[in-house]
């Protein structure tokens, strides 16, 4: 199996696909592109593909009801370029599913660090994991597998969460009744920082809170610390994943 990572962009725009396929092949990538909905999905049935870089702006269906679409169907990772100003699609882009999103015009590099930090956070655990990998931490009848990246609900069923959402999760109940704040949660959740603009940490709490709040408009466990922040506010405990 080539454990080169295989990546799809999708956009009309032949210029900017050309030119990403070969600054991202210098960094040893391999790279196919689509220049729409069809095509990207001509190109999925045919191919193994690791992640998808994807635009907003395309002809026919758009980046957003292809991001729904992909994410109704399985967990690829979805990076969204999004036209500058362009906020609301940003936020709306990643609450149907996208991992992260770059806005135009962005540095080639950049979209390298992205794509790298999308592929870390989505691989499978594996051996020569970081310690802290086989953890599980239980926290008001929720268990957090960290191993297998499963949320299990007090009653013992599977709570599916996003990438970003788990790896939020985990950046508190690993420091509970302790104040994060934005800044901080993206860097630990996902490896960037956060601009003047960002809602992406709002977006993801607010999902993270109907998933395991009783009552997601007057939380228990994730609190908002107004001007500073969210904390963990229930007690955590943890201990080594079954085997």
């Amino acid at each position: 199996m080539n454990a080169t990572p295989h990546l799809l962009i999708v956009d009309d725009d032949s210029e900017i696909c050309a030119l990403l396929s070969s600054f991202l092949a210098q960094y040893g990538y391999r790279v196919s592109v689509a220049t729409n909905g069809g095509a990207m999905m001509q190109t999925l049935a045919s191919a193994k593909i690791d992640l998808v870089v994807l635009d907003i702006m395309l002809p026919g269906r758009d980046g957003l009801a292809l991001c729904k679409e992909l994410r109704a169907s399985g967990r690829l990772p979805i990076i969204m370029l999004t036209a500058i100003g362009g906020e609301a699609d940003r936020v709306l882009g990643l609450e149907i599913g996208a991992d992260d999103y770059l806005t135009k015009p962005f540095s080639p590099r950049e979209l390298v660090a992205r794509i790298r930090a999308v592929l870390r956070r989505t691989a499978a655990p594996g051996s020569g994991a970081p310690a802290g990998v086989n953890q599980v931490y239980e926290f008001s009848g929720w268990r957090l597998d960290v191993a297998r990246r499963q949320l299990f609900s007090p009653a013992g069923a599977l709570v599916v969460l996003r990438t970003a959402e788990f790896d939020i999760l985990l950046a508190l109940v690993e420091r509970p009744q302790r104040t994060l704040t934005r800044d901080q949660l993206l860097d630990l959740a996902r490896g960037r920082a956060l601009s003047p603009f960002d809602r992406a940490i709002d977006v993801h709490i607010s999902r993270l809170r109907k998933r395991i709040e009783a009552d997601p408009k007057e939380p228990e466990m994730i609190r908002t610390v107004r001007s500073e922040g969210y904390y963990f506010a229930v007690p955590v405990s943890a201990s080594g994943a079954p085997p």
